[in-house]
């Protein structure tokens, strides 16, 4: 039996797609956002809906049975940019997404993904895990924004964040120093083909692990787990706040409930030197107390 086919795509449509990535490029929106929504209005055209005609494409939203409900919030806000440049105006339809706390993997699966990745991936995801940089503010970094003496980096913020310094380990600058430094840009790929290839490579990793949690882990889960560990390790949602470059403190209260630590096991070092104390510092352990001449630090399994 063959498939029904789809729609021709009206051409006039089509080029008002790409005028209309060219219009938000004018208005300011990051590269993300454009790429994103051009996608997603591209899908909506491709399953038959007149963009010309709000109600087609609300008819059309609603038929999509495998999209949930934030997908089709996505939508919304995708046409009714859409709807902003030709001067129309339409009564968009109402979705409301439950909302849920974000999945956090555990260090050790951060970390066997990351140490099986290759590279290039390897460095992204390991700048993610240390800085809860979002994945875009990492795309646009680029060589000057490091400096390997201080061991920082300066984060150009994306989605109305504030700019701001973090600081980085050695292993992170050694994994750094390892890439090409042929382009401006450390990360300097095809979003797309290097998004496919990390899944990919997660796939692959998960599979050899027989850990299904780690094909969960996305870009953005590195940043609520930064998050989510800061705000255990030091209690101050302010410091999160500063870390993750949020204005609204409303957005950083979510990392206040994520997890319940209290029964967590830790791993246990010490240290009797100043050397030795600061790389168990940088490698994430919380210092205790001083006994018998030696420093006790923990960190979380």
């Amino acid at each position: 039996m063959r498939e029904p086919q789809q729609p021709p795509i009206d051409i006039n449509l089509k080029g008002k797609i790409v005028e209309h990535a060219f219009w938000m490029k004018k208005e300011g929106y990051a590269e993300n956002t454009i790429t994103r929504r051009i996608k997603l209005l591209t899908t909506l055209l491709k399953r038959g809906a007149n963009l010309l005609d709000p109600e087609s494409v609300k008819a059309t939203i609603a038929q999509q049975q495998k999209w949930n409900m934030k997908t089709k919030e996505i939508g919304v806000e995708t046409y009714s940019c859409f709807l902003k440049m030709l001067g129309g105006k339409w009564d968009p339809p109402k979705y409301r997404p439950t909302r849920t706390l974000p999945f956090i993997p555990t260090e050790q699966e951060l970390n066997q993904l990351i140490a099986g990745c290759n590279k290039k991936t390897a460095t992204f995801l390991q700048l993610l895990k240390e800085t809860g940089a979002r994945c875009g503010e990492a795309w646009m970094l680029k060589w000057i924004d490091f400096n390997f003496e201080n061991r920082t980096v300066n984060i150009t913020p994306e989605k109305g964040s504030d700019p701001r310094q973090l600081r980085i380990s050695d292993s992170l600058i050694a994994m750094l120093n390892n890439l090409s430094k042929d382009k401006p840009e450390p990360f300097g790929f095809c979003h797309r083909h290097f998004t496919r290839t990390y899944r990919q490579q997660r796939k692959r990793i998960a599979a050899k692990l027989k850990n299904n949690r780690i094909n969960a882990i996305h870009f953005h889960t590195l940043r609520h787990w930064k998050a989510t560990m800061e705000y255990a390790k030091t209690k101050d949602i302010l410091h999160v706040m500063k870390i993750l470059g949020h204005r609204n403190i409303q957005s950083t209260l979510l990392y206040t409930q994520l997890i319940n630590f209290e029964s967590d096991e830790f791993h246990s070092a010490t240290a009797k030197t100043i050397q030795e104390a600061q790389k168990l510092v940088e490698a994430g352990f919380e210092y205790i107390c001083d006994f018998d001449d030696v420093k006790l630090f923990k960190k979380r399994k």
